[in-house]
């Protein structure tokens, strides 16, 4: 196509005028749009033949007007509900301000007066276009429209469309299913779009909560709740009843809490499992799913956070034959995932696994996996026991609650089993004391116990748009840096909020206190020292905290130190 005449104009013309792709790209780039009826300047973005900053500073320019970055916008502010979602999406519009009876657009292409003219006829408004870049425009569109839903979106559902749920064969517990008729279509669609949208936004639980006046859905992501949309209150029962049909519980039964589970189908190699639970409150039934997502545990220990040192530590303690392995945490800090890593490593075809979970959240191929059911009898303590008669190496029990379980994996590790298990306490040294309270003696803790980890997730900072910020070094001194710290001329960083994330955080990391049974902690174990004593040794072995592995993530710029403050309790 060279040195032949361009047969295009306008902003086309004008970008090819600027360098920013060669004629013959932009030819391919016009047609190709057309054919996928998608607009050029998208084609361009998305495709990556053009830098989005670089063709939006081009547009600006040629309309004479400056370039608005999307960055600044205040997500709040924007005006929703003036204009229809379906015409954003389809004009890749959204109004981001409105001043009088003018109502100002973003846009990556403001020749679009068909959109221009939508908008218009929509709003009853005049309206002004504003260049924006193509990029963080989608992006923008995508997070105001993913998952908040208002009264007047949840009445114009159609359709009874359903998700692949796998179910077992369905009995008379379900009779009194009050969602029928011309009303289930729009629950069934609603209640799909919401386990949609929270597996495509990285939650880790979905909180479906009545209240006396409002019903609200909250995501957990990144371990911090978001409120993402509210339904009508009269709908409460509905969405409680299509959730528990799909559960399998019992949806007559409203004065006792339940437990369920849902397999959600999401292509044909590939399903999402919900663990769900019912509570009776006071204005109706809260339904809380947690996302049991099997790729979670098929990480791997270098994707966990864990620093060179601590990881081979836990190396080390897995490939030891018998022995315990602890991990301690709160809920929600990650010991399943810890647990299941460190299966999956020793999950080999000359292994015999067999694991006491409550419930079992993710199916290990390969793994024995016991559902403990206190019901039936069917205790930690009770598939403890079993499993020793069926000649096991590695047994995992999803928690030790009580001293006749403690007891018996205690035995087991002494008696060329490996042993893995968590318990909740707040530090490493303080697993230790924990056993010894519960009654086991301190010579079986001290020959036992292998290493213990204490656990928690902090979210990671967003590497687009993380910030330096400046602190005195008193001030860095006071929160635990030492002069050694201080001599790297690291930088702390915060958060700031961009198109790429939500609040300046993308994602989680672990931060570990992994320790080591020395024969210096075993002897303080013997000696029945407290949980001070074992923190004092376990420093001097040259084992990191909780809090100096937190500090050791803010200087590599991962997290920030509010974070580390967070789920350190340290503030």
């Amino acid at each position: 196509m060279s040195g032949q005449p361009v047969s295009f104009g306008g902003l086309a013309r004008q970008i090819v005028n600027e360098g920013i792709v060669s004629a013959e790209v932009m030819q391919r780039a016009i047609t190709d749009a057309q054919m996928e009826k998608i607009t050029l300047i998208s084609y361009l973005v998305t495709k990556k033949l053009a830098k989005a900053d670089k063709v939006a500073w081009v547009i600006a320019r040629e309309f004479g007007d400056s370039l608005f970055d999307l960055d600044s916008l205040d997500p709040d502010m924007i005006p929703k509900d003036i204009i229809d979602e379906k015409v954003v999406r389809q004009f890749s519009a959204i109004p981001i301000y409105k001043r009088g009876s003018r109502l100002f657009v973003a846009m990556s292409d403001p020749t679009r007066a068909d959109a221009l003219e939508a908008i218009r006829f929509g709003s009853r408004l005049a309206v002004e276009a504003v260049v924006v870049e193509e990029d963080k425009l989608a992006k923008l569109i995508e997070r105001q429209y993913e998952g908040g839903m208002s009264t007047a979106d949840f009445s114009g559902f159609g359709g009874d469309g359903d998700l692949d749920v796998e179910t077992e064969s369905t009995d008379d517990k379900n009779t009194g299913n009050d969602v029928s008729g011309a009303e289930e279509a729009p629950v069934v669609k609603f209640i799909n779009k919401m386990l949609i949208d929270a597996i495509r936004m990285g939650a880790s639980d979905l909180h479906f909560e009545p209240y006396e006046k409002t019903y609200r859905i909250r995501y957990r992501i990144d371990g911090v709740m978001r409120e993402v949309a509210r339904p009508p209150v009269q709908m409460a029962n509905k969405l409680s009843s299509r959730l528990k049909v799909m559960s399998q519980m019992d949806i007559s039964e409203r004065r006792m809490p339940q437990d369920g589970r849902i397999k959600l189908k999401v292509s044909k190699t590939k399903a999402i499992d919900f663990r769900v639970n019912s509570l009776p409150t006071l204005y109706g039934e809260k339904i809380v799913l947690r996302i049991l997502d099997a790729s979670s545990a098929m990480l791997g220990i270098d994707a966990l956070g864990y620093e060179p040192a601590q990881k081979e530590l836990f190396m080390a303690a897995l490939d030891k034959p018998q022995g315990m392995l602890l991990i301690t945490g709160p809920t929600g800090s990650g010991k399943t995932v810890s647990l299941y890593t460190g299966i999956n490593i020793l999950n080999t075809v000359d292994t015999n696994i067999s694991t006491a979970e409550d419930p079992v959240e993710i199916n290990l191929e390969g793994v024995n996996q016991v559902n403990v059911n206190v019901k039936t009898g069917l205790t930690f303590a009770v598939a403890l026991r079993a499993f020793l008669r069926q000649d096991p190496d590695i047994v995992m029990v999803g928690e030790i609650r009580d001293l006749e379980t403690a007891e018996i994996a205690v035995k087991a590790a002494q008696t060329g089993h490996m042993v893995m298990s968590t318990l909740h306490t707040n530090s490493a040294p303080e697993t230790l004391t924990r056993l010894r309270n519960m009654g086991v003696p301190s010579f079986n803790i001290a020959t036992s116990v292998n290493l213990v980890i204490a656990q928690r997730l902090t979210r990671r900072l967003c590497p687009a748009c993380k910030q330096a910020v400046d602190i005195p070094a008193a001030s860095l001194k006071e929160m635990g840096f030492t002069d050694e710290d201080l001599a790297t001329g690291f930088k702390v960083y915060q958060p700031v909020g961009c198109s790429e994330c939500r609040d300046g955080y993308k994602g989680r990391v672990g931060v570990y206190e992994v320790m080591k049974v020395t024969p210096e902690i075993s002897r303080i174990i013997m000696e029945e020292g407290n949980a001070i004593d074992i923190a004092d040794a376990s420093r001097r072995a040259g084992f990191n905290d909780l809090r100096r592995s937190g500090l050791d993530k803010v200087m590599q710029g991962v997290t920030s130190l509010q974070e580390i403050n967070r789920v350190t309790g340290t503030e």
